[in-house]
């Protein structure tokens, strides 16, 4: 199995694992070593008072798919901070994309950047994060990739 298909198969297993993505909505576009893209279409139950996105679920639109970038070795990693700059607002029936990109790896920790933007490519936010590997994997009877760091 090569290793862009492990990280796809990793992030279809955080999919399965997680509560919160599937309700929303979130959609895996595409996963390799070191890089996913979601994509999510905004609900009227996912605005704020101002009647666009709320930014708690632009973060946690980008967190995700943070989260299936640095896991993509199948080595359990987990966010050990992040950081978000809101750009523009987005509306009910955008699409938004998250596509997260690994900067640099040391050890056991990690940087990546996130960006969201509308399906037409107006940027929303970035985000920033930083991973820890904890030990252990995402798919316990898969090998893990090339290491993680």
């Amino acid at each position: 199995m090569t290793d862009d298909i492990l990280a796809r198969r990793v992030a279809e297993r955080l999919l399965e694992l997680e509560g919160t993505a599937p309700v929303w909505g979130i959609v895996l576009e595409e996963a390799r070593v070191g890089y996913a893209r979601l994509a999510m279409t905004i609900r009227p139950d996912m605005t704020n008072g101002h009647g666009s996105i709320h930014g708690g679920m632009i973060f946690a639109l980008a967190d995700t798919a943070f989260a299936y970038a640095c896991n993509s070795r199948n080595v359990s990693t987990v966010a050990q901070g992040a950081s978000i700059l809101f750009l523009a607002p987005a509306h009910p029936g955008e699409e938004l994309i998250a596509e997260a990109t690994e900067q640099a790896v040391a050890g056991r920790s990690g940087a990546y950047s996130v960006a969201i933007r509308t399906r037409d490519g107006r940027a929303i936010a970035q985000f920033q994060g930083h991973s820890r590997a904890i030990g252990g994997q995402v798919i316990d009877d898969e090998p893990q990739g090339d290491s993680h760091g």
